[in-house]
């Protein structure tokens, strides 16, 4: 008996599962980081005299759900600090760990298959394995660094806060181009965004946390609270909040093979990211426009949509020639019909049984034998031929001559058993 269907099996239950809580866990996390962005930027000083004696700095009126809400903000402590305080971080610390996990179970454990395109880069399952958490370890000590020496220093009348900007911008290119040289495509672009969400759970980890326990001990006992843990704090917030979308992007890519196998994937990435952090940037200021009764800073949205415009514009297919006539002169569309059938066969059988046969049957679909091949004939186009998202990472080097025999074969009319 072999075991081989059964660990696909149980790899595809980690990956379903560990999927579902990732992304669980990933809306709890940024729901609450959008909320309290939108919060702060939207807070208006308090009408009531008894709230500015308090200390409040800010408050809101809303309603959702048939209740009224009246959140407030304290431009320090609030007289008495309460005994039970509710912090948020176990939706940050519970998204990095199923997303490891799920990058674990597919990436890492299989690394030889998602990780390793010989055609990029050849070099064994180990080492890309070993890589990629370098990767995720790397950025985080480079970006950590540079906020940690950049971020309270002004250069050429340029404030720090630019200057860390512009240097982690620089890191995320760098990485982008280096990973697109040494993984497979889609594991370039989510690989990619992995190691920027590594940031986004470290500075919670290791800096906001840390700090505001560190501001609720001296308040608690009564000692003057060192303003650099807020500043720190605010820092690596607002960093999370621009870092969201552009981590959604490189996830979401690898649904995607035309971005992801694109010519110069790497540029393609970054002009994705930068669409998403600019597009944010638009939300951002959106709220503070509107609490102040000035128009919409609509500039942001569409300095936003410039990027993946020029991507989509890039990438678009080029017009070609209408395709030759099935039946070429001198041959009987029964006979061009079956050079189709007999060359689309052959193509299936050399690229795309290995993974799909009686022993392995990936995604519980066999393509070694004609009849299936016919069966599944709409999923081969759309997977090979659109998508080009099969073979996986093009692990048996399927051409592109062979991706367009295949299109012709499918359009000229497939007849199913």
């Amino acid at each position: 008996m072999s075991w081989d269907p059964w660990m696909s099996y149980a790899l595809d239950w980690a990956n379903l599962l560990l999927r579902w809580a990732h992304v669980i866990t990933a809306i709890a996390w940024v729901g609450a980081s959008f909320y309290f962005v939108w919060l702060d930027n939207s807070l208006t000083p308090p009408e009531d005299a008894a709230l500015r004696d308090k200390g409040v700095g800010g408050e809101l009126w809303a309603v959702h759900g048939g209740g009224f809400y009246h959140p407030q903000k304290y431009l320090g402590a609030p007289p008495r600090l309460p005994a039970h305080l509710h912090w948020f971080y176990w939706e940050s610390y519970a998204t990095w760990l199923t997303g490891f996990g799920l990058f674990t179970v597919l990436y890492l454990f299989q690394a030889g298959t998602f990780l390793v395109d010989k055609t990029v880069h050849d070099w064994s399952p180990l080492a890309a394995a070993g890589t990629a958490l370098g990767f995720l370890a790397g950025f985080w000590l480079a970006y950590d660094l540079i906020c940690r020496s950049l971020g309270r220093r002004r250069w050429l009348g340029v404030s720090g806060d630019a200057w860390v900007g512009a240097a982690v911008f620089a890191v995320v290119v760098a990485g982008a181009w280096l990973a697109c040289q040494l993984f497979a495509g889609r594991a370039a672009f989510l690989l990619v965004g992995a190691m920027i969400a590594t940031a986004m759970s470290a500075n919670v980890f290791f800096w906001i946390i840390p700090g505001q326990r560190q501001v609720v001990a001296a308040l608690r006992a009564g000692q003057p609270v060192d303003p650099v843990h807020g500043q720190r704090g605010k820092q690596r917030s607002v960093h999370n909040t621009y870092f969201v979308l552009p981590v959604l992007v490189a996830m979401l890519s690898n649904h995607h093979a035309w971005l992801t196998g694109a010519p110069h994937n790497w540029l393609v990435l970054v002009l994705m990211m930068l669409g998403a952090a600019l597009v944010r940037q638009f939300f951002v200021a959106r709220h503070k426009t509107a609490v102040a009764g000035r128009p919409a800073p609509w500039r942001w949205l569409l300095a936003g949509l410039l990027p993946p415009l020029a991507v989509l514009l890039w990438l678009a297919p080029t017009p070609t020639t209408a395709p030759p006539s099935v039946a070429q002169a001198g041959e009987t569309p029964a006979k061009t019909a079956a050079q189709l059938e007999a060359r689309a066969q052959a193509i299936v059988a050399q690229r795309c049984v290995l993974c799909h046969n009686a022993r392995l049957a990936h995604k519980g679909v066999r393509l070694d034998a004609p009849e299936a091949v016919r069966t599944h004939a709409q999923a081969i186009y759309q997977q090979a031929v659109v998508l080009q998202a099969m073979p996986l990472n093009n692990a048996t080097q399927i051409t592109a001559d062979e991706r367009a025999a295949l299109g012709r074969w499918f359009q000229a009319g497939v007849v199913a058993p």
